[in-house]
């Protein structure tokens, strides 16, 4: 679903959720948004799922796009595609040792996935990356070449080339500084996004659904958060210590629940030094999956 390492990283991120499209450029030296905008999508538009279709209105999504990437600039055609959570199945694989040949790679990471997933992997996509450390960690992203073509589709119906593609949670842990152990907790209209990450490699990830919606509490969204913290404090045997959230509008109001579930300090996933002055209207807490994917 990805560029190969040797092509450029685009300049422009462009992330598709069932109520809006958001759009931003990075700076030319990549490390921060320089300009953002947003387009929200009538309801229905989109309908993120992982096996069914999901735009119900392609001609819409296609012109939001066009809007919302046309007034962040022309620089190039080249674009990050976000795709929602629910609509990609992110799995974390362990193995001893993975074989060197990349299609021999690929071939045993297909093997293993075939249990995890509830469609043909002969149907689907997938990228996948390699941790190492004690053994091999694979993050393998999966999604029906269906699905796919839907979304690179509208992009390329606007008039932009869809390069990398990747869903948003993994997207907007490109903006966490992860070095220690670090829970990342990413609300939309839709789902919660859950990852645990210590020493910059991903050691937990989930996708919830959520019925609350962006008015959620601190103490539902701990309530929410406090199973996968508990999995990884057993079987790591580790403590989290900085807590990163996006997509409230208020982080304060959950500041106190989740410190108090975790001890860790609670910090907003973007941050001031991470965009320019000039990103428009777009609040940041709305912005983590267009400025991990530029600035990681």
């Amino acid at each position: 679903m990805a560029s190969t390492k040797h092509e450029r990283r685009p300049v422009l991120a462009c992330e598709i959720a069932a109520d809006r499209v958001l759009a931003a450029r990075a700076s030319d030296r990549g490390r921060m948004v320089e300009t953002s905008a947003a387009r929200e999508l009538a309801p229905g538009t989109v309908v993120p799922d992982l096996t069914e279709a999901n735009l119900r209105d392609g001609a819409a999504l296609r012109q939001a796009i066009e809007s919302a990437l046309g007034s962040v600039g022309p620089k190039s055609r080249d674009v990050i595609a976000i795709l929602p959570d629910t609509a990609v199945r992110v799995v974390l694989l362990d193995f001893q040792t993975l074989p060197a040949k990349p299609e021999e790679a690929e071939a045993v990471v297909r093997f293993r996935l075939k249990k995890s997933l509830p469609f043909d992997l002969d149907e689907a996509r997938i990228s996948y990356h390699a941790q190492t450390g004690k053994g091999t960690q694979v993050v393998a992203a999966v999604v029906l070449k269906t699905v796919l073509e839907e979304y690179e589709s509208a992009f390329r119906n606007a008039g932009y080339n869809p390069g990398v593609v990747m869903p948003s949670m993994l997207a907007a842990l490109g903006a966490a500084d992860a070095e220690r152990p670090t829970l990342v907790v990413k609300v939309d209209a839709r789902t919660i996004g859950i990852a645990i990450l210590d020493q910059d490699h991903l050691l937990l990830i989930r996708t919830l659904e959520n019925t609350r919606g962006v008015t959620i509490t601190g103490e539902q969204l701990a309530e929410e958060v406090y199973p996968s913290v508990v999995f990884f404090q057993d079987t790591y045997n580790l403590n989290i210590e900085r807590v990163y959230v996006s997509g409230l509008a208020d982080v304060g109001a959950a500041t106190g629940a989740l410190k108090a579930q975790t001890g860790a300090a609670v910090e907003e996933l973007v941050t001031a030094s991470q965009i320019g002055s000039t990103t428009g209207t777009v609040p940041r807490w709305r912005m983590a999956g267009v400025v991990g994917s530029l600035i990681s």
